[in-house]
Order: structure tokens, then C-alpha cells, then sequence
């Protein structure tokens, strides 16, 4: 399975990590808690019984550090995440990632369940078949009900797969904020040059069986969708998270998919080693996944219906690890880079509940699957059954 096996003594440091989470929530945000076996705390937790009709996914490339989280020195960086989602969310303290610690190929194994293997900057797509073919083939759903919004190193790939039986005119619609600001500008850029790349690939990448290849007049149209706005849209913001948030507004109030995977960027700036653009942009990813959460809760189509997951794609370095750069990168492979977490609200899912219990990041596919309703068939992780 690929998979990298913990130490005695980096388990230890997991779990420690997971009791610290605990711990800090527990005091901040009054959160009650349940363990492996679900005995609940006497804070009483609150169920919808509707079963959720859509999904939401929030990735970050590139995770924060407890000390810029859940530590209490990091609580002012998240002030959302602890004092507005969390009580009404299932958090799992202990998310643990076995596979290969690069953004695109570690968000691709978010997306099949299975530890993707391929070089993290190839122009590839997954191995295995991805949530978005699984839900799309058994559901029988059209490319317009599974977006994807994500950056543009390389993650116009990750719609579909190469797997033989799925692939090929079954994954999600992908949209890239980035390259549609370029062309909307007429590849000036420069009013954008904080919110762009040096390279730019298709705006869209449909399924590859589809009838046509999705242009920006294309896209535009279909979302109702004015450039002029969305030019000036882009003056007011500071990063391209607040870009793909805009579209994912958009895609919500025009489409309103049943299945929308979102991911955020801003965070990997840390690579810089500039710790305050590292802090602010955990600040705006905080403020970003309030803002889509108060977006579900306004629209008809979405309110009380759907199902919110939040979670990291790995972690980072501590700043003892002599082999690493602290906050700045993610290359030991350590425990403390390997260890983040993820909160899922929404109906039939249990507000104000910690679970300590280590999972694993790929156990997301086959849990999006059971709420989907389709057969994650090849996925190596198992379904979190706190949240079914």
C-alpha cells in the first residue's frame, strides 16, 4: 500500500499532539468529547437526522503547526475555527499522513484513498480512481454536479484518473481561478502579479470525453459569470484563496453542485520564511472557511443539506527537528509533519465531539463515499464511522 510506518516514538508524539488538541479545545472552546468507543461527555451533543445531500471539502496546501493553531500562543490565528466551527463539528485530533508529503500528489491521495505515488510537479493524473469518478459513475451524476477549485501547480490533473476503469470522461469539472484572472486580464497581469503564477495552463479541464472543451466565454456564460466584476473583484483581495472562494460562491448560487472540493493555498507561503505571511495567511484560510460555512447556511439549496470537511493536507517542521526548518517547509517526514487534523459539520454529524483515535487521511474517500452513496471500491482507507 505504500504506506511510511510511524516509530514507537513518533506514534507517541502523534498521540501526545492529538491529547494536546484535546486539551487546548477543550479550555478555549468548551468542547465536549467522545472517545474511540464514542462515550460521549455530559456536554450534550446535538444531531440533525436529515442525512446530508452535498458535500463540501476544504484542503489547505500545506498545514499549520499547533503552535500557530490549537497551542494556546496560536489561538489568535484561528479565532473561526475554534470559537465558530469546531462546537458544531465532529474534530478528529489525530489525522495522520503515510504517504508522500508533496501538495499536489498528497491532495491527490486525499481524493482516492490510496497513497498516490507519482512525483509531486509531473503533469499527472491520480492512479487510482478519484471520489469525483466514484460519485459520478455509480450516481450517474453529470460533470456539472463535481467541481473542483484548486491552484494551479498541477491540480488541473486531479479531476480524473488513469485508472482503466474509471478516468476518462468521468471526473469532476476543474476550475483554476489563477488562469481565468490571466486571460480575463488579457494577459497583462499586471494589477495581479500577488494573485498569479509565471505559468498558466487551460482554464478548465473538463473530462476528457466530454462534448467540448470548456473556454472562459464557456465558463462565463454558464455561470452568468461578468469579467468586468470579476476583475474588480480581484483588486480588492490579497490571495488566491479569496479567488477560489469567489468561484466557489459563484459555482453555489449558479449550479449548485452536489459536490464541490475546494482547495486553499495561501498557507504554503511559509515557504517564503516570512513567519508573518505565514501567520496572516492561516488567519485568512480561518476567515475564508467561516465565510463558506455562513455561504452554505444562506443559500435554500444548501442549508441544513450539506456536509462541510475541513482538513489539512500534512503538516509542517517543528523547530527542534535539526533536520527540518521549522514552519518553513515539511521534508522530515517526522510525526509532528505527518499528524494534522479535520472537522466535518453538517447534518447527522454530532456537534461538540472530539475524537482522539488515530485515523488516517485517506479514511476521507471511502467516509465521502458512504454520505454520497456510491462505492469507493479501490480506496485503502476505511470509513469514520463518528460521522456516518
Amino acid at each position: 500500500m505504500n504506506r511510511v510506518t510511524l516509530a514507537p516514538y513518533d506514534s507517541i508524539i502523534s498521540a501526545a499532539q492529538a491529547l494536546n488538541r484535546r486539551r487546548f479545545l477543550q479550555s478555549v472552546a468548551k468542547v465536549g468529547a467522545a472517545s474511540a468507543w464514542m462515550s460521549f461527555s455530559p456536554l450534550r451533543a446535538t444531531i440533525s437526522p436529515e442525512r446530508p445531500e452535498k458535500v463540501i471539502v476544504v484542503t489547505f496546501g500545506g498545514g499549520a503547526r499547533d503552535e500557530e493553531t490549537f497551542a494556546p500562543e496560536g489561538q489568535q490565528y484561528i479565532p473561526h475555527l475554534v470559537g465558530e466551527l469546531i462546537p458544531q463539528a465532529t474534530f478528529f485530533t489525530q489525522v495522520v499522513n503515510r504517504g508522500i508529503l508533496g501538495h499536489y500528489v498528497a491532495t491527490a491521495s486525499l481524493a482516492t484513498g490510496c497513497y498516490e505515488t507519482f512525483n509531486n510537479f509531473a503533469p499527472i493524473s491520480p492512479a487510482n480512481p478519484t471520489i469525483f469518478e466514484y460519485y459520478r459513475r455509480d450516481r450517474r451524476r453529470r460533470a456539472f454536479d463535481a467541481w473542483v477549485i484548486a491552484p494551479s501547480n498541477g491540480f488541473n490533473h486531479i479531476g480524473e484518473s488513469r485508472h482503466r476503469l474509471y478516468g476518462k470522461g468521468l471526473g469532476a469539472t476543474v476550475v483554476l481561478p489563477k488562469q481565468l484572472l490571466e486571460v480575463a486580464n488579457g494577459n497583462r497581469g499586471m494589477d495581479y502579479e500577488h494573485l498569479l503564477r509565471d505559468n498558466y495552463e487551460s482554464i478548465v479541464q473538463l473530462p476528457s470525453d466530454s462534448e467540448h472543451v470548456m473556454s472562459a466565454r464557456d465558463l462565463t456564460e454558464l455561470l452568468q459569470f461578468s469579467m468586468a466584476d470579476f476583475l474588480a473583484h480581484a483588486r480588492t483581495i490579497r490571495s488566491p484563496d479569496e479567488l477560489s472562494l469567489y468561484i466557489a460562491q459563484h459555482v453555489m448560487q449558479k449550479i449548485a453542485p452536489s459536490f464541490m472540493w475546494i482547495t486553499f493555498h495561501d498557507i504554503d507561503i511559509a515557504h517564503s520564511g516570512a513567519f508573518s505571511l505565514y501567520t496572516d495567511a492561516i488567519r485568512r484560510s480561518d476567515r475564508l472557511c467561516a465565510e463558506l460555512w455562513q455561504s452554505i447556511q444562506n443559500h435554500p439549496e444548501y442549508k441544513g443539506k450539506t456536509a462541510l470537511f475541513i482538513l489539512p493536507d500534512f503538516g509542517r517542521d517543528s523547530d527542534t527537528d535539526a533536520g527540518g526548518n521549522g514552519f518553513q517547509h515539511h521534508r522530515t517526514g517526522d510525526a509532528l509533519s505527518r499528524t494534522t487534523w479535520m472537522m466535518a459539520l453538517g447534518p447527522n454529524i454530532r456537534e461538540n465531539i472530539t475524537i482522539d483515535r488515530p485515523v488516517e487521511s485517506i479514511d476521507l474517500v471511502p467516509t465521502l463515499a458512504a454520505m454520497l452513496q456510491c462505492n469507493a471500491r479501490f480506496a485503502q482507507g476505511r470509513p469514520l464511522h463518528e460521522v456516518l
